[in-house]
């Protein structure tokens, strides 16, 4: 064997010398195989008692992670009841009809793990809510007016199935009470459900509208549902139980509930079970406190048993007091000891063969030691080979990461041939990791493209374009812009001039006729949206972006839903989007009021989310400005517009001041029909010769505020250059390069 010649030991240090001769292929035959020897004999005399040890401790991780899944789970399900009671708040209106409420009630209760029922409660008695019938098993809905109660069936859509007297009175009721005595949200403590014998817990909160109680609105959990999902034991043979402090079993799905409990309709104790072993946990535990992870050896009856008790819930979805649950797992002795008595007898054979191995091995190990570094050499060069041809993706080149989003990321890229710029979007593969979302997700994207393809209008972002990779990432070329969305425009320079609105939203309005004329609705309009650019030696050209929750008219609405619920759907998400799982998508600012309410919607509510636009820009602020995505979208439905003149500093023409009112109608059928004649109301606008905005006065803005010719660090997402302030502006805001992710 011959080794690459290495430099001089002549005069190196001790240990550099040391160093090289163990690091060389004699070093390697002699050091490895005394090393394989000497741990091999370690592990043989270590091994007995190390393998009941590890058997021990393997099983107190896998119950510590089982219980940080479990605190996981059980605070997702209880999570719900955040962004449910936000869409009962947005329902507590008795005049709604009936009809379009239990629709709704029923579809928040549907796909929600661990959730029972949902109920609005009003002063007047009534109440709407969802039921479980016992007879059919079919969830429902029922309106309980004083003395009559009406169920509503969802078979082949909503009608009544029936009405019965009643006596129930909503606001005699528990929840009631300590809701509207607290003036806050309030979880009630653990009770039976009176029809299912389970356990179940109510969160209720009451709304108040200018100091005076409008509803009381209630979620019930289950927590034998809830918990069937989280107390899966980890191991064959184990047990796995929820449990409060004062001994109150919550689930136990490895034994019956007790007929005596069924009878006398009560919470569940640990002595109604006979268990041995749980007799044993609970004499273990006796009055101590329960605080992190804590481990018991117990000895029943039927046997030795390893338990471990960790808490569950925590100060989770508003609770204002911890939940005091716990998860206990009890797993017999006989499991955890099980393979380790087979290990200790295979042990013998083993070790002596394993050493055996080891010595062919390091003899191997040294005798490749030298093909090992050349091959290190090859794969280094053969990785920044690949890395260089990562960054080709057929025609074009990548030059630098824009920006990333959850579904894609943005490159600016340069064709290899025309050396035109571009904007390239890649679907992030760690997008696709979810199987059952992966669909959906190469469902938007595909759409997405096919609509921006699908669009002529020089002011709509142009698809140049649309592929997949080797490696099968899906990707879309773009055009890469040069100048500023209309959020940022009003941010850095202020209210736009009432002659500059109109030439913007007449542009904006012939992207939109051409998309509504195809029969495809935007449904996130607003002003982040609209990009005012440079093209060539034009000026202030728009266009309108981010077509990712485009919906066409003939599908139904909820498909239409189905396709933007994504993993991290039923959240707001960065951009301020609102997505929440049953209703409503779009943009709380600048949302329709048929919208917010998560019924079908057609052309007219872009045009009302435009409307919004021109107020931000005419205004520089949104028409209703409120400090959370609920009060905006309630205001959107039911508030009257504010005074539009009254926010506007310049000069504003009635015509605009009237169409823009228009626009911003709560009733669709009051708004312009449509953006074509959005279009003609804008064209016939008198402006005055002192206000107009010429192309003259354009070109002179864009020189004053002229950006940087080549981006310089992009941070943050864009398809854009970002023109900066250069003057009357505040600080620099960030990056100089975004992409509409």
């Amino acid at each position: 064997m011959t080794a690459p010649s290495q430099p001089s030991l002549a005069g190196a240090p001790p240990p550099e010398r040391l160093g090289r001769a163990l690091a060389s292929p004699a070093g390697v035959l002699i050091l490895v195989p005394m090393l394989v020897i000497a741990a091999g004999v370690t592990v043989l005399l270590l091994g007995r008692s190390a393998t009941r040890d590890a058997s021990n401790t393997m099983a107190r991780r896998q119950l510590a992670a089982q219980a940080v899944d479990v605190q996981h789970d059980v605070a997702f399900a209880l999570d719900q009841a955040d962004p449910m009671l936000a869409s009962l708040r947005a329902l507590a209106d008795p005049a709604l009809p009936i009809d379009r409420v239990a629709v709704q009630l029923h579809d928040l209760c549907v796909g929600r793990p661990g959730v029972a029922n949902v109920s609005i409660a009003f002063p007047t008695g009534v109440m709407r809510g969802t039921f479980l019938d016992p007879a059919s098993g079919e969830l429902r809905v029922q309106e309980t007016v004083p003395g009559t109660r009406t169920n509503y069936s969802f078979t082949g859509g909503a009608h009544v199935a029936g009405s019965e007297t009643t006596t129930y009175d909503p606001r005699t009721r528990p929840h009631w009470q300590l809701a509207t005595q607290q003036k806050q949200r309030v979880w009630m403590p653990p009770r039976t459900f009176f029809t299912s014998h389970k356990t179940g817990l109510t969160v209720a909160e009451p709304i108040y509208t200018a100091g005076e109680l409008v509803a009381v609105t209630t979620v019930d959990f289950d927590v034998t549902e809830m918990s069937a999902f989280v107390v899966r034991p980890p191991f064959e043979g184990a047990r796995t139980l929820v449990f409060a402090s004062d001994g109150t079993i919550l689930a136990y799905p490895a034994a019956q509930v007790p007929e005596a409990a069924i009878k006398d309709n009560r919470l569940l104790r640990h002595e109604d079970f006979a268990d041995p072993a749980l007799e044993a946990l609970f004499a273990a535990i006796g009055g101590r406190t329960l605080g992190e992870l804590t481990y018991f050896e117990l000895h029943a009856p039927d046997g030795d048993y390893l338990a471990s008790v960790a808490p569950v819930g925590g100060k989770r979805a508003g609770i204002v007091a911890p939940l005091d649950w716990h998860l206990a797992t009890l797993v017999p002795e006989r499991v955890l000891l099980g393979p380790t008595h087979r290990l200790e007898k295979q042990s013998l054979l083993a070790s002596g063969g394993a050493l055996a191995i080891a010595l062919g091995v390091a003899l191997m190990f040294a005798w490749n030691l030298v093909r090992m570094r050349r091959a290190v050499r090859t794969a280094r060069e053969h990785a920044r080979s690949a890395e260089a041809r990562a960054k080709e993706l057929g025609s074009y080149r990548l030059v630098g990461k824009l920006g990333m989003g959850g579904m894609g990321e943005v490159w600016r890229a340069e064709h290899r041939l025309l050396a035109r710029e571009a904007a390239i979007k890649l679907m992030r593969p760690e997008a696709l990791r979810d199987p059952s979302y992966a669909p959906k997700i190469r469902e938007r994207f595909r759409r997405e493209a096919q609509t921006l393809a699908a669009m002529r209008s020089r002011h709509t972002i142009a698809l140049y374009d649309y592929g997949v990779t080797d490696d099968g990432t899906f990707f879309y070329v773009m055009e890469l812009l040069d100048g500023l969305d209309l959020d940022k425009l009003v941010r850095f320079y202020g209210e736009q001039p009432a002659a500059r609105v109109i030439a913007l939203m007449t542009q904006a309005c012939q992207s939109l006729a051409e998309a509504h004329e195809a029969g495809l609705l935007h449904r996130d309009i607003k002003p982040a949206n609209l990009m005012v650019s440079r093209a060539a030696d034009e000026v202030d050209v728009v266009k309108l972006l981010d077509f990712g929750i485009v919906h066409t008219m003939a599908e139904p609405l909820a498909l239409a839903q189905e396709l933007v619920q994504l993993p991290a759907a039923s959240e707001v998400t960065p951009s301020g989007r609102l997505t929440a799982a049953g209703s409503v998508v779009g943009t709380p600012g600048y949302i329709a009021p048929e919208q917010a309410v998560g019924v079908a919607v057609d052309a007219r509510a872009d045009l009302y989310a435009l409307g919004c636009v021109a107020w931000w820009l005419l205004a520089g602020n949104e028409v209703f400005p409120r400090p959370d995505e609920d009060a905006a979208i309630r205001s959107h439905a039911l508030e009257p517009i504010p005074d539009l003149r009254a926010r506007v500093r310049g000069w504003l023409p009635v015509g605009l001041e009237t169409l823009v009112v228009a626009l911003l109608a709560k009733r669709p059928e009051d708004r312009p029909a449509s953006a074509r004649a959005v279009i003609e109301a804008l064209r016939a606008i008198d402006v005055p010769t002192e206000h107009a905005w010429t192309e003259t006065r354009a070109q002179m803005w864009w020189a004053e505020n002229k950006p940087p010719e080549k981006p310089t660090k992009p941070t943050g997402p864009g398809v854009s250059r970002t023109i900066m302030p250069q003057r009357d502006a505040p600080a620099d805001p960030g990056p100089t390069l975004r992409a509409k992710l």
